[in-house]
């Protein structure tokens, strides 16, 4: 069995192979078949606007293209755009307060129209209507107007100095939609257009021709795509659900797929299934966070959905004696140990990477049952009546724990059940499947925004190297609602004027070292104050099959953001 950094020096020697390869690899568009990919967490809707999940942003991005990237390295790089604007070459005002794009004149639609500024201003009318519950929203925060003086020119006005103004329009997050499709798709409306949801007409490399919404998706290759030869691939087969031990076997295993997304398994799960020959997993660390979410509102089943999304004390984790206990009874090493192995580090912060946002303020990797016992009883939390729980002024520390189904999420929740227990508390587990759980549905009461619990773990990311707009989920107004189609990225409703003050600080701050710093003081102020529990930073982990060339593993933008690339290596 090859040790991790073996794995992991083999796979770089053939992505080096692979690229240098790729650079002769040319020939007619659609050459190479299909090529088919599994996300054990099924995509709900091909609109990354009306979902927070990955699967949903990552399945839309072979359709929907932003003006710029975040390649492997995590630099950003012109896409439908022609260049990267900045100060030096005229395309950022020096006083910070406009941007100006200049876009690429041989792009067109999938149905053969041309791509245009007002597609572009149309974007940002949509996610910005106040009854569309856009849930990229935070991308356009500062975002004043938007002007198309000509077809292939789009000015962006901030309403303060803006330093860092690439978070509207970049990254997989915050793609263009057709304004000819959505129109008549703004506001209230957004949720209803199940045709333009679930077909977007895109710039990308492929088009949508089958959605089988929580299933499978096909594509085909993008006959107005821009660059000649490209895609390789004439079509795709996306298929959804499952889970992560069915997929990483499909690719590495039975051959049956080629490209598989987000193994969270185990290490020696993940080396037994490379031993099957037919598959490479690859590994890279950007800013992906297990964590644990505490709600901060009111959970109980018997309030109205109104009453449940409303930012107020909850009956006990707006306790600080409360959430610090439960942080100091995990043991986060062991985590990591039995369920990421090298593919993981303990965390205490919400944003890990990159290494200049990385705070050092907060220790959490000693557990420490009795110091957590101890804070509980000192804050008045204790068990009177001897039935293992404690309780204060009438309320018990009882709470609904909840996460999406996978072997490690399991395993998690079980050692931390056990943990919490032990120093008091009484906890249900609750696991609801991935692709529910993770996806957009507003009517569903099973979804990570609904949050119908006391505490709930996942992990998510962002797009890019700066965590400014990140930060803003933990902003007081991005609480999902029904007014918002329960859309919004602030999960636990965490809600604190001086962060949001703070937050307002970052988004004016030019110098680099000012920005590292004050990211760091929001990241402790949500961590401090009972906004969530890091557990593991965890490297992104997939795999690919030994006869698909072109993979370049990118943790800042979409993994699949490269894949008019792929081609199937001759010979396999």
């Amino acid at each position: 069995m090859r040790t991790r950094t073996a794995l992991m020096c083999s796979v770089a020697g053939a992505l080096l192979a692979q690229m240098a390869f790729a650079d002769g690899h040319e020939g007619e568009r659609g050459r190479d078949g299909e090529v088919s990919i599994i996300y054990w967490q099924a995509p709900s809707t091909l609109n990354p606007f009306l979902s927070g999940g990955t699967k949903d942003v990552e399945s839309a991005s072979l359709i929907l293209e932003p003006l710029a990237r975040f390649d492997e390295t995590g630099t950003i790089t012109p896409w439908l755009a022609t260049e990267i604007p900045t100060v030096e070459n005229g395309g950022v005002a020096e006083d910070l307060t406009q941007i100006t794009w200049k876009l690429r004149n041989d792009i067109v639609w999938s149905d053969g129209t041309p791509f245009t500024s007002e597609d572009v201003k149309f974007t940002w009318e949509y996610c910005t209507h106040p009854e569309g519950g856009c849930a990229q929203i935070t991308k356009f925060e500062g975002v004043e107007s938007v002007e198309t003086p000509d077809a292939h020119t789009v000015v962006v006005n901030f309403s303060a100095p803006k330093p860092y103004p690439y978070t509207a329009f970049t990254g997989g997050e915050s793609p263009i939609l057709q304004k000819a499709q959505f129109e008549q798709c703004v506001g209230a409306a957004a949720s209803t257009c199940t045709e333009q949801n679930f077909g977007p007409i895109g710039t990308g490399p492929f088009v949508v021709t089958e959605f089988r919404t929580n299933d499978v998706i096909s594509y085909a290759a993008n006959e107005n795509y821009r660059e000649p030869g490209k895609p390789a691939f004439a079509t795709v087969n996306f298929k959804g659900g499952g889970d992560a031990d069915a997929a990483g076997r499909a690719v590495m295993q039975t051959g049956e797929f080629d490209y598989a997304w987000n193994l969270q398994l185990a290490p020696e799960v993940i080396a037994q299934m490379e031993e099957g020959g037919l598959g490479t997993p690859v590994v890279g660390f950007g800013p992906l966070v297990e964590r644990i979410m505490l709600n901060n509102t009111n959970p109980d089943p018997a309030l109205g959905p109104d009453e449940r999304s409303v930012i107020r004390p909850h009956p006990f984790l707006s306790d600080p004696a409360v959430y610090n206990a439960l942080s100091m009874a995990i043991d986060r090493p062991l985590l990591v140990e039995i369920g990421y192995g090298q593919a993981g580090r303990v965390t205490c912060n919400w944003v890990p990477a990159p290494e200049a946002f990385n705070s050092t303020s907060i220790t959490c990797d000693t557990q420490d049952l009795d110091g957590a016992k101890a804070m509980l009883e000192e804050a008045g939390w204790v068990d009177s009546n001897g039935d293992g729980v404690r309780e204060k002024d009438g309320v018990e520390l009882r709470m609904l724990y909840q996460t999406s189904t996978n072997a490690v999420r399991q395993d998690f929740q079980a050692l931390i059940k056990e943990w919490w227990e032990e120093i008091g508390f009484a906890v249900e587990l609750r696991n609801v499947n991935a692709s529910v759980f993770f996806g957009g549905d507003a009517g569903s009461p099973d979804t990570f925004q609904k949050f119908y619990a006391d505490v709930e773990m996942y992990a998510n990311t962002f797009n890019g190297t700066d965590p400014q707009a990140y930060l803003a989920n933990g902003l007081c107004d991005k609480a999902p609602q029904p007014s918002s189609q329960w859309q919004g990225e602030n999960i636990s409703r965490f809600c604190m004027e001086e962060y949001d003050a703070l937050w307002n600080e970052l988004s004016q701050t030019a110098q680099f070292e000012e920005r590292t710093r004050i990211a760091k003081e929001l990241n402790d102020m949500i961590v401090q104050n009972g906004g969530m529990i890091p557990l593991v930073h965890r490297g992104r982990l997939s795999a690919h099959a030994n006869s698909l060339g072109g993979i370049k593993l990118n943790v800042w933008d979409s993994e699949l953001w490269n894949i008019a690339d792929w081609y199937r290596i001759d010979g396999s």
